[in-house]
């Protein structure tokens, strides 16, 4: 599907030092619903529900992850763990098992975390406040206002890559180095108090649309970090170790070199590390996950 991606809607002028009047903040919101209603990505399943549970769980899962693959692994996810008991009383073996294929398993430990933190602190309701859940395993404040958005549609001011990527290319472009400060009180204008839930979806699929149509926007952003490739990384063999003991194996480390096929000091090295941090056990048959 081609994607009508404007051009950016207002010129800044000379060191911007005029901030959007009214009418460019009306034109901005019409453009992007616009977008939204012709383009949007309304077939997603977590945006198909207010269940904080389901909520909390998308969310985590897209942190790091394509929308493509987490279409995939969400359902199998929710399946597998239904709601925040089911995944409290679940073995982290059984959690991090289930997590294969996503990529930064830490987050899957995390979530178990959370829904322990629910049963175990809040009777089994996860708390409809940002200031609460950033405090949480694996939430910072931004993924804790983008949950009270889509679970409660709290009007939650918020800043994340993609709307950063549409504030910055509809308001900054000829601006490098912008800052978060100087985009947020724009979000603030322009958020819809009344809906916010949608109001952030459409941000976030014009923000995506952009990243394909233009370049990057994010670049001239002072947040922005270029992401370590994964390719040969330490990142690439921790996930290739988990995924070979989600099966529920118990592996010596001449076998997990074999099949790894890397050095095996740095595999040994790795090993070491996914033990300290809660990942594995180690027996005397070898590593298995940690349960």
């Amino acid at each position: 599907m081609k994607h009508s991606v404007q051009q950016p809607l207002t010129p800044p002028g000379p060191e911007r030092s005029e901030p959007p009047s009214d009418a460019d903040i009306a034109a901005f919101k019409k453009q992007v619903l616009a977008f939204y209603r012709q383009y949007g990505r309304h077939d997603m399943l977590w945006r198909h529900t207010d269940d904080p549970y389901r909520i909390l769980v998308s969310e985590i899962m897209l942190q790091q992850t394509q929308v493509e693959r987490v279409a995939v692994r969400f359902p199998e996810f929710i399946a597998a763990f239904p709601d925040f008991k089911s995944l409290a009383r679940a073995p982290q073996s059984a959690v991090v098992a289930a997590w294969q294929g996503m990529g930064y398993n830490r987050r899957a430990i995390a979530l178990k975390r959370c829904a322990e933190q629910v049963v175990g602190e809040y009777g089994g309701t996860l708390p409809p406040d940002p200031a609460v859940l950033a405090t949480f395993p694996g939430i910072g404040s931004a993924t804790a206002s983008s949950i009270c958005a889509f679970a409660f549609n709290l009007p939650v001011v918020f800043i994340e890559t993609n709307i950063r990527r549409v504030f910055i290319h509809s308001f900054f472009p000829d601006q490098n180095c912008v800052d978060d400060r100087a985009i947020l009180p724009l979000v603030t204008r322009t958020l819809d108090k009344e809906n916010p839930r949608e109001w952030y979806w459409a941000l976030m699929d014009y923000g995506t649309a952009l990243k394909k149509t233009v370049q990057n926007p994010n670049r001239r952003s002072t947040s922005y970090t270029k992401q370590a490739p994964f390719e040969g990384s330490d990142r690439r063999i921790r996930g290739l170790i988990l995924k070979l003991l989600a099966k529920g194996k118990r592996m010596p480390v001449k076998d997990i070199v074999e099949a790894i096929k890397e050095e095996p000091e740095r595999i040994c090295r790795i090993l070491v590390v996914l033990e300290k941090e809660g990942f594995l056990q180690k027996t005397t048959e070898g590593y298995r996950l940690a349960e």
